[in-house]
């Protein structure tokens, strides 16, 4: 196998064509999430949107299972049922469409296999995140819901699993051969220093960071996964997508709110306020945003 050098993490720019920093001259990309939902707003469907919307494309979701979650753990699941899954991605594709899909929670086997059936059918590329475990250690998909994974990783452009949820879908030499390109995230190895792998039609790269002495890591998984399925609709190489998702979730990481007395939420708006970015609006009719924000600076 033939393996790339190290690439340190940093927050390098990966621009897809035709960006421009103040008005896109092209509608952004349309991003599917398949999820759960975190009613503490730190991973899941929550994460993944903020996620989507900070990296400039257009979040859509079909919620597979509500949960009752904070930052201590997960009190309580409830999964949507498998017709109302599947409702809410025909109705966003029967308008709207998509250019990328990214795959989280799944809420039964049965939802798992209907969601692979429509999939089958489109021409998208798919993230697959595979779900199992909450940060806080509770159990997010049984064993009939991981058995039905391995129609994913059939499908899936990239799968993402953390080091327990890539040794039960058996292991990296199963896995590698059953999905297209495989990211192995070193979160939960052990060492000061942390190394994620995309490996993909034989060549590997890698890239590594420091570890980051936080409780803040609720939703690291999803929030990576959303990035990259964000890059990929926004039509750049997969390892660019990866790189760019690497250097996002290292910053969210910085920049934790500090919430909860458990796993935290990560800091997904980077410190910013969203609103007074007005200040560097741009509108084609001569509205001054400037003026209008001003009085709210």
């Amino acid at each position: 196998m033939d393996t790339a050098p190290v690439r340190v993490v940093a927050l390098a720019q990966h621009l897809p064509a035709g960006h421009d920093k103040n008005m896109s001259a092209t509608p952004p990309p349309r991003i599917l999430i398949v999820a759960g939902s975190d009613s503490g707003g730190g991973a899941g469907i929550q994460a993944d949107i903020k996620t989507v919307a900070m990296l400039g494309g257009y979040p859509m979701t079909a919620i597979t299972a509500i949960t009752a979650q904070n930052t201590l753990g997960v009190q309580a699941v409830h999964p949507v049922p498998t017709d109302m899954v599947m409702a809410q991605i025909d109705s966003v594709l029967a308008d709207i469409g998509a250019d990328a899909v990214k795959i989280g929670m799944i809420g039964s086997a049965e939802t798992a296999h209907a969601l692979a059936d429509r999939l089958e059918a489109l021409d998208l590329p798919v993230v697959f995140d595979p779900v199992m475990i909450a940060t806080s250690g509770s159990v997010l998909a049984d064993a009939d819901v991981i058995a039905a994974f391995r129609r994913f990783l059939g499908l899936a452009a990239l799968t993402t699993p953390n080091l327990p949820e890539l040794a039960a879908l058996g292991g990296e030499a199963v896995v590698r051969h059953q999905t297209r390109a495989l990211l192995v995230k070193g979160g939960h190895g052990e060492g000061p220093v942390i190394e994620d792998r995309l490996v993909e039609s034989g060549a590997e790269q890698r890239w590594q960071h420091p570890r980051r002495e936080t409780n803040s890591t609720h939703g690291t998984g999803c929030t990576l996964a959303s990035a990259i399925a964000t890059g990929l609709g926004q039509g750049l190489p997969l390892a660019d997508a990866v790189d760019r998702a690497i250097a996002f979730v290292q910053a969210a990481l910085a920049a934790a709110p500090g919430l909860g007395r458990g796993h935290g939420p990560m800091g997904h708006g980077l410190g910013m306020v969203p609103f007074y970015h007005l200040l560097a609006a741009i509108s084609r009719e001569g509205w001054d945003a400037a003026a209008f924000a001003a009085r709210w600076g």
